[in-house]
């Protein structure tokens, strides 16, 4: 499994444009095993080299900024590729109603350090990517949030296990609620570990 997109990787606008369809088709069906959703709002989307390759091909395509534009993409999104010892995730609070858009985010301040995979007798605590602040001044959450999830080789051992049931948790005081990974959904993402 690649862990970093390089210049190297990056098709040229013209030969992107003659495989998009077909790529962005066969991105689509990987992520349908790789997103969770916990609670009525947030979905937990798993990253890896492909669905990071793509969002890069897609910003240079709708921005047209070329090679400059290329090096802060990489900049940007490398780092949410697994690096083969971590799950990586873009967390999303998906809420299309304004009003309640921004009251359920004013509500979820440090949310970020609240995300959890638990399986067998381990928890590992999501730990928020540092680049950003997830959380205003004011206290309001942002709607995306990026979290990696680092392993030792022991629990990926324990997680990859047939008989390994993963739990994935946010335990904010006022959004309380847990998924449990489908087996396709965790057979995906044991493909993200060395």
């Amino acid at each position: 499994m690649k862990h970093q997109v390089t210049a190297a990787d990056i098709l040229s606008p013209e030969d992107y444009a003659r495989v998009r369809d077909e790529k962005r088709a066969a991105i689509s069906a990987l992520k349908q095993n790789r997103r969770v959703p916990v609670g009525p709002y947030a979905a937990f989307y798993f990253e890896n080299y492909d669905t990071i390759w793509l969002q890069v091909q897609e910003m240079l395509r709708i921005e047209k900024g070329g090679d400059e534009q290329l090096v802060d993409e990489l900049r940007a999104y490398n780092p949410l590729i697994p690096n083969g010892s971590e799950l990586t995730a873009t967390v999303m609070f998906e809420i299309p109603d304004a009003a309640t858009r921004a009251r359920v985010l004013a509500a979820l301040g440090g949310v970020e350090n609240t995300m959890e995979l638990r399986f067998g007798n381990e928890k590992i605590a999501g730990k928020a990517e540092q680049d950003l602040d997830y959380t205003s001044a004011e206290g309001k959450a942002s709607s995306v949030q990026f979290v990696h999830f680092p392993f030792t080789d022991a629990q990926i051992k324990i997680f990859r296990a047939p008989e390994t049931e993963v739990t994935l948790a946010i335990t904010h005081p006022n959004y309380g609620h847990m998924a449990i990974l489908s087996p396709p959904i965790k057979q995906e993402l044991t493909r993200d570990f060395d």
